[in-house]
């Protein structure tokens, strides 16, 4: 479903007509926002769908989102003063015409557009998002969501739940559930690496457990990296264990809100190969200065439709 603001009125017959005892609401106002595209397009890994609305955690806060026909309806647990962290996160501020504007003007691209009409790039939480892509190489989304899962479970602090909000699971065929927050650097710095084996993340476990302890002992800063320039950062995180171009620029562009970052991935290559080279070979190195200038100051929102394309309309 995707968001518009056809409407002056936040109502709308899909809205919940009773409001949860404990939990606070707002409605973001937002045209052209495609909830379903954008949590679930491999950005983020603790979204399930739970009804008509979305169920997940951001920091330690359980949230509920529902697409309205006018804007998303948020709800958590307990009381909020300001809501900008969940603008910040849903990117519900940024002007997705002006975006879209400078994407190239070809037929790949306006295939994609035109497929994926609402899908947004979040704003996460940088650590979270740096382990998640971690664990995230070789591994396909579902179970990607099931690794994160269980390191959530396991060594995550436990979230309040509200006493009227039903148990969601995570996914049918983990049965896990949206109960604890996402597990700090000094957390999983403190535990052993055949622990973290033990959440199906095999040789991705030596990765984790190096970056955390850095991290953690503050021989690696990730909020220096907001105030770097993309390639200076992409540079640092590379320092890490186990993470490669892929990874960084995954976390450049949904973390750290470098636009320019164009993560690729088997998905992505697979576009620009079969949207933009047909029936022609070209070398890794052609693909990535293509990538480079060819899709403009937002490169990064565009990689986010070609892979959502790739991945749900042409699979």
């Amino acid at each position: 479903m995707v968001v518009t603001a056809s409407d002056s009125s936040p109502s709308s017959p899909a809205e919940p007509k009773r409001r949860r005892e404990g939990w606070s609401s707002i409605f973001l106002r937002v045209r052209d926002y495609d909830l379903a595209a954008t949590l679930d397009s491999g950005q983020a890994f603790r979204w399930q769908p739970c009804g008509d609305s979305w169920l997940g955690i951001i920091g330690r806060r359980r949230v509920r989102l529902t697409p309205m026909r006018n804007g998303i309806r948020a709800e958590t647990a307990g009381p909020v003063a300001d809501w900008q962290w969940l603008r910040d996160y849903l990117q519900t501020e940024v002007d997705l015409d002006a975006v879209l504007k400078t994407f190239p003007d070809d037929a790949p691209m306006r295939d994609a557009v035109a497929a994926c009409c609402g899908l947004r790039v979040l704003r996460q939480d940088p650590w979270e998002c740096l382990a998640s892509f971690i664990l995230s190489s070789t591994k396909q989304i579902v179970q990607i969501r099931q690794i994160v899962a269980l390191l959530c479970e396991r060594f995550g602090e436990p979230i309040n739940r509200c006493n009227v909000e039903p148990v969601v699971r995570l996914d049918s065929a983990t049965g896990r559930t949206l109960q604890f927050a996402f597990p700090s650097p000094e957390k999983i710095a403190a535990v052993t690496e055949p622990e973290l084996r033990a959440c199906k993340m095999g040789f991705r476990a030596p990765h984790l457990l190096a970056a955390a302890r850095q991290i953690a002992d503050g021989k690696f800063d990730l909020e220096r990296l907001r105030h770097l320039p993309q390639a200076e950062a992409r540079e640092e995180l590379m320092k890490l264990r186990g993470v490669g171009a892929k990874i960084a620029d995954c976390v450049l562009l949904f973390a750290y809100g470098f636009d320019g970052a164009f993560p690729v991935d088997v998905w992505v290559e697979r576009a620009l190969r079969e949207l933009y080279f047909p029936r022609r070979r070209v070398s890794a190195k052609r693909l990535r200065h293509f990538a480079a200038t060819h899709f403009g100051p937002h490169a990064g929102y565009a990689q986010q439709y070609l892979f959502h394309y790739m991945r749900t309309k042409r699979s």
